[in-house]
Parts: structure tokens; sequence; C-alpha cells
């Protein structure tokens, strides 16, 4: 009886290891996929910014939305996130103001200004696109964030095509501590326990 009471939580233990390792696999191999293609919208998940300035993560994710809707992948963008640490801008406000200033039409971005966690940014923004009637997005973020992004989207029931940001020069390659992370996120938003 005693080897059944240690044996019983090491084997969910195990189990619940070995799921968050698959997951993480998962979460890798999308990473690199890039599945773009015509769309309703592009959606750009947020970043950091600098009183105004998108961050170098965020300025990435934003030329890379900017190169799809230069190539005609879908006539709206929508930029996410809220204002973090800053009162005076937000990063969907930035990411706006951004892709502005690169001779995107105003009337084409749609902006989610409060999104303060993945979960926050992508209910506003499901909420934007059944309200614009959209059905299909172009999801643009890091590649180990874009797994867990896209099955909330499609928990929506929005139809959704990962497309990661390049790395920059510098950068080096995804460590798989952040596939595990966004493993870990990801089971507990399908379980309910975080927004």
């Amino acid at each position: 009886m005693r080897s059944l009471l240690w044996k019983a939580p090491l084997a969910v233990l195990l189990a619940l290891l070995g799921y968050l390792a698959d997951i993480s696999i998962r979460i890798g191999r999308q990473s690199t996929r890039d599945e773009a293609r015509p769309a309703d919208a592009i959606l750009v998940l947020g970043a950091a910014e600098y009183r105004g300035r998108p961050s170098p993560v965020l300025k990435a994710r934003l030329d890379h939305a900017l190169d799809l809707y230069q190539r005609k992948m879908a006539p709206v963008l929508i930029t996410t996130g809220g204002a973090g640490g800053d009162p005076d801008y937000t990063e969907g406000g930035v990411g706006r103001a951004y892709l502005i200033a690169h001779n995107i039409p105003s009337e084409a971005i749609l902006v989610e200004p409060e999104g303060d966690t993945t979960a926050y940014s992508i209910a506003a923004a499901g909420e934007i696109l059944a309200r614009m009637g959209l059905k299909s997005c172009i999801l643009v973020s890091d590649g180990y964030h874009i797994f867990r992004a896209k099955k909330m989207l499609e928990s929506r029931g929005i139809k959704v095509f990962g497309s990661p940001r390049q790395a920059g020069p510098h950068e080096d390659p995804e460590p798989w501590w952040l596939y595990f992370r966004q493993a870990v996120g990801y089971l507990l938003w399908a379980l309910g326990l975080s927004g």
C-alpha cells in the first residue's frame, strides 16, 4: 500500500512532464513554420515599447507585418498591447504610429490598446475580428509565442495562420525553455486556470 502512495503521484508527475514535453516539441515546430497566406487581417502581438518607440522585438514584428501587408496578404492590420509601465504610450498605439510612419493608411489599422497579457490581447483582438466580420488572420509574433496564441484564437472560431517574425542578425535561436514555459502557459489556459 505504501509503495502505491508514492507511485501514483510519481506516475501523475511523469505523465504531466511527458505532456509538457510533447507540447514543447509542437511549439518548437510551429515556431519556425511560416503559414502566411491571404487572410482577412494581420494581427501583430505587442511587445515592449520605449517612450513611444518600438523595442527591437516589436519593431521586428511590425516590419514583418508591414512586409505581409505590402505583399497584399490582408487589407487590415491589428496591433495589440497595453501600456505596460508607461502611462503615455501603449504597445498597440506605438505599433499603429510605426505602421502609419511607414505609409500604411490609418484606416487600415485597428488597435487593441488594453491587453497586458497574451490572453487579454487575444480575447480583445478576437472581439475586434468578430465585430468586423473578419474570419481569418495571419498571426505575427515571435516563433515561440505563436502556438499558444494561435490555439486561443482558434478556440474563438477564427482561422489562424502563424507567421513568426524574422530573428535579428545578433539573436540566438529560441531556447527550449521558452517552449517549455509556453507549454505550461498553454496547459494553464486549456485548464481554464489563466486568462
